[in-house]
């Protein structure tokens, strides 16, 4: 096993670029980080400097490790600082992984029933792709993820999926191309320009399929795996969007945009992926139980325009 002690003197030199410099600020002799040293290049089997002059410069083994060090004194760092915070009364800390495909609102409104339970909960929540929080959580470093899927096919992770629910796709323009667009929904569609969310979302291939079956054939103008992005264009006016019909008053009011119409055909699927087949984290039991009496059962009335159409 590595020993950390020669690990930390070896990123103190790296960082400082050498052993004289590391030594003042560890306050130790040169000989015994170079002794130091020594004796972790010899538990690696591999050199991790080599010299250059006077100075020391890292080989691609030593960059390795220096990467990897970087994230082990990060950590350490990370679990000071909240040792060091914590209140009174030690909060119960809850980390949780949003995949980068879920809408920043349903991912609020996932998590905020945590933020309600009796014991303090402190919430570390983190965005990346799936893969990478999968990850993540087969290392224990998170506790929990929310997906719009299940845990895709191909990917050799042990974890547990747990339906939080479904819901139906609200479709959205700017009022100006709303106007085109407001008779014979889906119809309508075909021709005008759409923005879609990206390959690695779940709802995509669905959306082409309800299309293709209706032999509507909008114009694709582009692909998003950061719904905000996508919204963000439809509020320019690029072309129409889709987001979950739970938040479609919000999104009319954030973004002013119009509702065209609402399909409760094509399904938005929300996930937490944990790697407790049974729940038992009380943040994660209350975001599963909430969600479950959510408004995902039921299409709520909204705001659109006299002649949207339920497909």
């Amino acid at each position: 096993m590595i020993n950390y002690k020669h690990l930390h003197y070896f990123w103190i030199v790296a960082k400082v670029g050498s052993i004289a410099r590391a030594s003042e600020r560890l306050h130790l002799t040169p000989q015994t980080i170079s002794g130091q040293l020594s004796l972790l290049e010899e538990s690696l089997g591999e050199a991790l400097f080599r010299r250059v002059g006077r100075n020391l410069e890292l080989t691609e083994i030593g960059r390795l490790a220096l990467s990897y060090a970087d994230e082990i004194f990060s950590l350490g760092g990370e679990l000071e600082e909240v040792v060091r915070n914590l209140p009174s009364g030690r909060p119960l800390v809850f980390k949780v992984g949003v995949a980068d495909v879920v809408p920043k609102s349903i991912a609020y409104r996932l998590l905020a029933p945590a933020l309600q339970l009796q014991e303090f909960v402190r919430i570390v929540c983190r965005e990346n792709s799936i893969d990478s929080l999968l990850t993540e959580l087969a290392v224990h470093r998170i506790d929990l993820v929310i997906s719009d899927g299940p845990i895709p096919p191909g990917v050799n992770v042990l974890g547990f999926n747990h339906s939080l629910g479904d819901c139906g796709i609200t479709f959205f323009a700017t009022p100006q191309l709303a106007h085109k667009l407001n008779h014979n929904f889906p119809q309508c569609l075909s021709g005008e320009p759409m923005l879609l969310p990206g390959e690695m979302t779940v709802v995509h291939g669905q959306l082409l399929k309800w299309l293709d079956e209706r032999h509507i054939h909008p114009r694709i103008v582009g692909e998003f795996d950061d719904s905000a992005l996508m919204k963000a264009f439809g509020q320019g006016g690029a072309g129409v969007f889709i987001a979950p019909t739970p938040i479609a008053m919000e999104v009319e009011k954030q973004y002013g945009v119009v509702v065209i119409g609402q399909t409760e055909e094509v399904r938005e699927q929300f996930y937490a992926i944990s790697v407790e087949r049974k729940i038992s984290h009380p943040a994660v039991a209350a975001i599963t139980e909430t969600a479950r009496e959510w408004l995902f059962t039921k299409v709520p009335q909204v705001r659109g325009r006299k002649k949207t159409r339920k497909m």
